[in-house]
């Protein structure tokens, strides 16, 4: 019997991929919990989708070990698949159809009997804002609407586990957040969602732990406060009133701080390393004791952005070592 309380949901050891020449996925360990959303972040070409295959079971793995709640990807396969629902880069849905006949061709493919094709159906279409449209045919829905239909698709099972493989690329704004809130509330109901994205902003909401992979390896691994904490301190970002005053709240921040200070362009704004919080009061009470005044403060943590340069050396736009024609772009 699948144990899917089992703490891990997700357990991956020194995963390998090699098309060729090239080494896609280089040995990449994952241990996602059980009700957590998992983010995998990294630029085209990192192996994040040749990694999202061969845990649900569409690529073999050349080395190392994949287990879904404890069942082996390679000789269990049947079972994880059972276990998992998987919503790709792009829509697995017939254009020519309507959403209703998509979702009804899917469901059947899956067992359910005609009754309960038709009730999943339109429970799904309702819950994911496709109601209104579900006798449109999918060539006049818009990308947003085609990417909620094809994670519909991939919950008919209601499987306790879900790979969103970038789902909300290409979307616009206001779509990704509704993406965002309905990944939100499959967490909630007791699934667990393995996701990868090229959005640091998406990771950094929606994500409990995060894998930085670059290259087929994974170079760093934590929460998104673990992660930027290993880059540095939080900035102090302080804006005078004065203009005049500059100069001496530079020198105060520097004496008080210990830190060396920044002036942005606009010469008013200033910013410096924070590194001991205790000594910002100071700060505060020598600015006043010499009368200078503040606009404004705030306090800045290092963005996903900054971590990802400083851990990888380029960006997520960046791509990384070329892709064979075998390999799914990552």
């Amino acid at each position: 019997m699948t144990d899917i309380t089992a703490d891990l949901a997700v357990e991956a050891e020194g995963l390998v991929k090699v098309f060729g020449e090239n080494r896609a996925v280089d040995g990449v360990d994952l241990r996602v919990r059980t009700g957590t959303v998992y983010g995998v972040l990294g630029p085209n070409g990192a192996g994040k989708t040749t990694t999202i295959n061969m845990l649900a079971t569409l690529l073999r793995p050349d080395g190392g070990t994949g287990r879904v709640f404890g069942h082996d990807v390679v000789r269990e396969p049947n079972v994880v698949r059972q276990l998992i629902g998987v919503t790709g880069q792009f829509a697995s849905v017939d254009e020519t159809l309507s959403a209703t006949e998509n979702l009804m061709i899917f469901s059947r493919l899956l067992g359910l009997s005609r009754t309960e094709a038709r009730a999943k159906s339109a429970e799904l279409l309702e819950r994911f804002g496709l109601a209104d449209a579900a006798r449109r045919p999918l060539k006049k829905f818009s990308g947003g609407m085609r990417r909620r239909l094809d994670l519909a698709a991939s919950l008919i099972a209601q499987p306790p586990l879900i790979f969103l493989d970038e789902p909300t690329t290409g979307l616009d704004p206001r779509t990704r957040g509704q993406m965002w809130d309905t990944i939100r509330e499959l967490v909630a109901s007791g699934s667990t969602v393995l996701l990868t994205a090229q959005y640091l902003d998406e990771a950094d909401q929606l994500a409990d732990r995060i894998a930085v992979i670059d290259r087929g390896r994974v170079v760093a691994e934590g929460t998104s406060d673990e992660l930027k904490a290993s880059i540095g301190t939080s900035s102090l970002q302080l804006r005078v009133e004065d203009p005049a005053d500059t100069a001496d709240a530079v020198t105060a921040i520097e004496r008080v701080l210990g830190v060396h200070a920044v002036l942005s362009p606009e010469a008013s704004r200033i910013t410096a390393p924070m590194a001991d919080t205790d000594r910002v009061t100071d700060l505060l009470v020598t600015l006043r004791e010499a009368g200078i005044h503040l606009s404004e403060m705030s306090v800045q943590k290092p963005t996903l952005d900054e971590v990802f340069l400083t851990i990888t050396g380029h960006d997520t736009g960046e791509q990384t070592a070329p892709q064979t024609a075998e390999e799914v772009p990552a």
